[in-house]
């Protein structure tokens, strides 16, 4: 895959899955092993899966 700038890179990271997020997490840590970019797609993986997660927990809750 050829290397993103930073704005084609958010903007491809908005639109991402978790599990396409951490594709492409695997595919630098393979790779180019860029510090910078592993630390941006980490950061969004932990908010898409700390938003499923919050998503699942409140499914259990009980409604007022």
């Amino acid at each position: 895959m050829k290397p993103l700038s930073w704005r084609a890179l958010n903007n491809a990271l908005s639109m991402m899955t978790e599990q396409e997020v951490y594709a492409m997490l695997e595919e630098e840590l393979a790779n180019q092993r860029r510090a910078s970019v592993i630390q941006r797609l980490h950061q969004r993986a932990n908010v898409l899966r700390v938003s499923r997660e919050r998503i699942e927990l409140l499914s259990l809750a009980v409604k007022p």
